[in-house]
This record gives C-alpha cells, structure tokens and sequence, in this order.
C-alpha cells in the first residue's frame, strides 16, 4: 500500500488522543484502515482518555520539587477521578514525574508528557488531568519555599528577598519564610497587597457596602466605607491578613520583626497557592 500521510496520522490521533508514532503503527498494520486502527487503539488502552474524556477528575495530588541549590521550585496539580487511583504509587510517580518536568522545562509543558499521561490513564482507566504547574526561580537575594498540605491538597510556593547573601541561610529568615507559607496554605489570600487587588473588585466590594448602609447620614457613609474595605483587605491581602500564629499581628507586622531580627530589609516578592480542584 502507499505510505500513510501525515494527514491521516494527525486525523486519527485527533479522534483518539494516542501518540503520533502509536497511530502511524495502527494505521500501518491496518493498512490504512482508520476505523480498525482506532480499534486496535482501544485495545492497547491507548485511546482510553477519548472513552473518558467526559468524566470528571475532581480527585488527585498537588506536588512540589525544588532544585539541588534551592533556586528554582516548581509546583504541579494532577487530577484523577477516584481518590483510590489518587492514592496509588503509580499515579504519585507520575505525578512527581510531571513536576521534575516542570522545574526542568518551565511552566508549559506543551506535549512534553503526552506519552507518559496516556501511558497512566491506560494503566489506571481513569482520566488523567495535568490541571496547572508553576515555576518559581529566586530573583536576587532571598529564599524560595514550598508546602505541600493535607497529603497534597493544598500547595504554595512563596518567594521572599532579602538584604544580604548570608541572610539567607539566617534561622530567623528561614523560620520567616516558613511561617509565611503556612500562611498562605491556611489563610488562601488572593493577592499580595492591597495596590494588586483590580478597582473593579474594590467598587463591586464598596456597592455591597453602600446597600448595608443605605439611610445612615452621606457623612459617616465613607469612614464606614473605608472601615469596611480595609476589612475586605485583611480578608485577601497577605500583608493585611492577620498572623494565623498569632492573630494580634499582621503579616506585614511579622515580616518587620524578621526583619529585626536579621539586620536587613525583607521583602515578601509573591506566592503562589493551589487548592485540588479549586
């Protein structure tokens, strides 16, 4: 028969989600039969993710690898369907595979894993979601960190800087940085400071406010206004945000002390924080 093109191969891994080379191999021994090849597909499981696709994976595991030095973290949800398949050696493996992939090639896997997510998702019958990654590496001076919560449930990346190469390795800076992730895994803010929240979701907080206090005299409406934003700041700031150790210190309050404590300036740079399935 004449050679199959690379037309049809793309046709059939569209219909099947298989790899390129596993639909150049089918359509081959079929002689370019695409419905005996997406059936021989099937039969090897590498069409299951098709079969599948509709299912939802709301189960799965959130992980974390830095690097040898500590400059680079990466950070990575996978999502199965049962928390059975979730808790199996298998998928962890596949899971800490993906995120080693992420620390190694950045935040966009493209079709990096293809053949290792269709390999799982054939091997478990489940559908298999690489559902986001992130990549942290430390700009300048300072510490990265991750935590991984509730057996990889919750996940956070935080970057910290700092004044002073040495102050990096300080026990008082080490103990900052580490506080300041299990904040953000227990206290989920949404943005760093309050200048990062959009004005559109400040004016949508303030109209809710204004309808709570409709009647009350034009005078005290804006203090009560403003009483009630720096509130809503407390609630989705991190640096607002009470201390989940000490709730009588903010966040902002703790990182002076740190401060203090080693000599230099400390600055809290950014974080990140994956919920499975949020």
């Amino acid at each position: 028969m004449s050679e199959i093109s690379v037309a049809t191969i793309n046709d059939l891994r569209q219909r099947t989600n298989a790899g390129m080379m596993d639909c150049k191999k089918a359509l081959i021994e079929t002689q370019g039969d695409m419905d005996a090849a997406i059936k021989i597909l099937r039969e090897k499981g590498l069409a299951i993710q098709v079969k599948r696709a509709e299912k939802e994976s709301k189960q799965g595991i959130i992980c974390a690898v830095a690097s040898a030095d500590g400059k680079m973290i990466a950070m990575a949800e996978v999502n199965t369907e049962t928390d059975f398949v979730a808790k199996t050696d298998n998928f962890k493996n596949f899971v800490k595979a993906v995120t080693q992939k992420v620390l190694e090639v950045g935040e966009d896997l493209g079709d990096s894993m293809k053949d290792d997510l269709m390999t799982i998702i054939s091997q478990t019958g489940e559908n298999v979601k690489i559902r986001r990654t992130a990549r942290y590496v430390l700009d300048g001076t300072g510490k990265l960190e991750s935590y991984i919560h509730m057996g990889g449930k919750v996940g956070v990346l935080v970057e910290v800087a700092c004044g002073k190469e040495e102050t990096a390795s300080h026990p008082a800076f080490a103990e900052l940085v580490h506080d300041l992730s299990l904040q953000v895994a227990a206290a989920a803010p949404r943005y760093l400071v309050p200048e990062e929240v959009p004005a559109d979701v400040v004016e949508g907080e303030k109209d809710i406010y204004r309808n709570q206090v409709q009647g009350k005299p034009e005078s005290i409406v804006e203090s009560i206004l403003k009483g009630k934003v720096d509130k809503f700041y407390a609630d989705v700031c991190l640096t607002r945000q009470p201390f989940v150790k000490e709730p009588k210190q903010s966040i902002t309050e703790i990182t002076e002390i740190g401060a203090k404590a080693t000599g230099v300036t400390v600055t809290i740079k950014r974080f990140v924080r994956f919920q499975l399935g949020a």
